[in-house]
């Protein structure tokens, strides 16, 4: 589904990714984790390019991300993004935010889109808020309007940035909820998160990373029972114990 080649990526002078290689099967859920500044959040947005790459091949199904030429605009409607901050248009309301692409992107009539935005927003428990606007909306409702907005566009996988860093504490289990159900369906999903716990019970495997290296790519059980270098340890024991 997801295939990541060898790439490099540069700010500059600076090299934030280094000779990356790694590959998601269809229905796998994969979290990315590591400390900050480590290259995670870059990698995926390298996956549908939002970051370009200067060295490497990302294919995503048919999809070569790093071709010239590729319609770019096409693949993002293939694979879901939701960020840290919502990104949700905040003059428009849920109902609208959802809609949108699927009517200017996907070419659904106000209808089809509409019966599918009700749907999915009903999926997430927020279907008495449909016609509000983001603003009036907690940051974990906010969260789950901007899944259900990548829903609706019928992704093939599911990219996430650090979906609940930006909430209160009291609102991320309603994020990860939505989520954890995501990956029982069978969606292929990469998440980068801190969120040990959901990693361990949802995620096939991890990849762990620092300064712009894979440093481990191996099965859920395996890197939390026996990491293999001496980084992910330090890592885990600092994460784990708080």
């Amino acid at each position: 589904m997801i295939d990541i080649q060898n790439i490099s990526k540069w700010y500059g002078t600076f090299q934030v990714l280094t000779d990356c290689t790694t590959s998601v099967t269809k229905g796998e859920v994969v979290v990315v984790c590591g400390p900050s500044g480590s290259g995670k959040s870059t990698l995926i947005k390298c996956v549908n390019g939002l970051e370009p790459v200067q060295q490497g091949k990302i294919t995503v199904e048919d999809f070569e991300v790093t071709a010239r030429g590729t319609n770019l605009t096409k693949l993002r409607a293939r694979i879901g993004m939701v960020f840290q901050h919502f990104e949700l248009y905040p003059h428009m309301s849920v109902r609208e935010n959802l809609c949108l692409g699927q009517q200017k992107v996907l070419g659904r009539s106000r209808d089809e889109a509409n019966a599918k935005a009700e749907a999915l927003i009903d999926r997430v428990g927020l279907l008495p808020h449909i016609d509000k606007f983001p603003g009036q909306l907690s940051g974990g409702q906010q969260q789950r309007v901007a899944i259900s907005r990548s829903l609706a566009m019928d992704p093939i996988a599911m990219l996430f940035d650090e979906p609940t860093s930006a909430l209160d504490p009291e609102m991320i289990n309603e994020v990860l909820d939505v989520m954890v159900e995501l990956a029982r369906e069978g969606m292929t999903m990469m998440v980068v998160t801190h969120e040990m716990g959901f990693a361990r019970k949802v995620a096939d495997r991890v990849i762990f990373m620092d300064e712009g290296h894979i440093i481990e790519d191996r099965q859920t059980e395996a890197f939390f029972g026996n990491p293999e270098s001496d980084r992910a340890k330090d890592f885990l024991s600092k994460i784990l114990n708080h």
